[in-house]
């Protein structure tokens, strides 16, 4: 099937009810048929539901069809997506070890990967997202992945998927991508090479910034590397807090039975089944919304080029795009919502933005309302000098994502603000 069917359709065997809407199952726990049935699935002889921290009927169905729409064997959902984050870090690596991350990554990503994990004794180094030939020099026997955004906020910088892939298979290290901006609609990083996948399904998955959630997308290369792989001890040899079970022992995909038998049961980070209901109608309807966020954001990038106030205008929908190249090369169908544009200073940059009428301060991006947002002063505000400078976001950067309104409107706004 294709992804729109998949979409629809996939994870979901109608209950007796014959309902059309998968139910909300709004429950913390489920009832066992006696006690031996309760012992058996605490000792995995038996699967089945014991506790919403662990697993639940209407976010099982959300994963399942993500899942098969990003083109994985599994996944796992999340209360947010620094959640999904934090949790594959955790799932991953313990204290001694290092991560490394891309130069270009979303601003609380980056406070992530800088300063909180540094706190449980996690390194992370930087490397250049656009030209990966230095990646090498940065590993060794205790790097325990890779960290990488598909297509990043909010500069829309596009990966160099193929010399990350080759350089992480090498290693034997397992690729994180977060795929949030492009969504599997336009980008599949597993289908790239990659082995894992997050998202911050709170923006365009549930596409009216209606709940918060994550999730994470095994892909089948991740087995394939974890199992006997000395780099990742903790999946090979007994884990005490479970009986001595060893994961790589189980006939399951790997990352996430550890994900939900050991992070979300003692990190809680686990996501509401009614944000997971949320998320499954987003998903309906999420190829559709993509064609037209694309085609919007183009034209409204093709204005903001030609507008002599715009110093610069980062979208690699545009040819004369550093990022072009690459787009054209590993997306599908369209560039995203999202752009961004530099004017001379801030004061400029606040004077847009204090003008727009249809375009609203907000620091989301996903929305099926257009929104703009100052990065230097908000989301990427936590940055000092030197990191703003290294992730390329000055005072004067604006960015912009791009809703489900009429595009010309869309133009006439900022056509006004800047202008003001």
């Amino acid at each position: 099937m294709q992804q729109e069917t998949i979409a629809l359709h996939a994870g979901y065997e109608k209950d007796s009810q014959g309902t059309m809407a998968v139910p909300i199952y709004m429950s913390t726990a489920y009832e066992f048929r006696d006690t031996e049935h309760a012992a058996n699935l605490f000792a995995l002889k038996e699967l089945g539901n014991i506790y919403t921290r662990l697993t639940n009927p209407t976010s099982a169905v959300f994963e399942k069809r993500f899942a098969q729409v990003e083109g994985g064997v599994a996944a796992v959902s999340t209360a947010s997506g620094a959640s999904a984050i934090f949790s594959s870090i955790m799932n991953l690596c313990e204290a001694g070890d290092n991560i490394i991350v891309s130069n270009a990554l979303y601003g609380g990503t980056t406070t992530l990967t800088d300063h909180t994990i540094k706190r449980i004794g996690i390194e992370a180094r930087k490397f250049d997202v656009t030209d990966p030939t230095k990646l090498e020099e940065l590993i060794d026997e205790k790097t325990k992945l890779i960290l990488f955004e598909s297509l990043s906020n909010p500069n829309t910088v596009v990966a160099d998927f193929d010399k990350i892939v080759e350089v992480a298979n090498k290693y034997n290290i397992i690729t994180v991508v977060d795929n949030t901006v492009a969504t599997p609609i336009l980008c599949k990083p597993i289908e790239l090479g990659c082995d894992l996948v997050v998202h911050s399904t709170s923006k365009y998955t549930t596409g009216q910034g209606l709940a918060l959630g994550g999730i994470i997308v095994e892909g089948e290369s991740c087995n394939r590397k974890i199992k006997g792989n000395s780099k990742y001890q903790h999946f090979n040899e007994p884990d005490p807090s479970y009986h001595g079970l060893v994961y790589a022992d189980l006939p399951f995909p790997l990352f996430s039975i550890r994900m939900v038998l050991c992070v979300l049961r003692d990190l809680g980070v686990t996501a509401s089944p009614f944000n997971s209901w949320l998320m499954i109608q987003g998903l309906e309807t999420l190829s559709l919304r993509m064609e037209k966020h694309s085609q919007s954001a183009l034209k409204v990038a093709q204005f903001l080029e030609k507008h002599p106030k715009v110093k610069k205008v980062n979208y690699p929908g545009l040819e004369s795009d550093k990022n072009h190249k690459r787009a054209k090369k590993y997306l599908q169908g369209g560039f995203s919502g999202l752009l961004s544009f530099e004017v001379e200073t801030f004061e400029e940059a606040k004077k847009i933005l204090d003008s727009v009428e249809i375009f609203s301060i907000v620091v989301n991006i996903g929305d099926s309302k257009a929104i703009i947002t100052h990065p230097a002063s908000t989301t990427h505000q936590q940055l000092s000098k030197e990191e703003l400078l290294a992730a390329g976001i000055g005072e004067g950067l604006i960015r912009l994502s791009i809703g489900l309104e009429n595009s010309e409107d869309l133009i006439n706004d900022l056509q006004k603000a800047l202008d003001a």
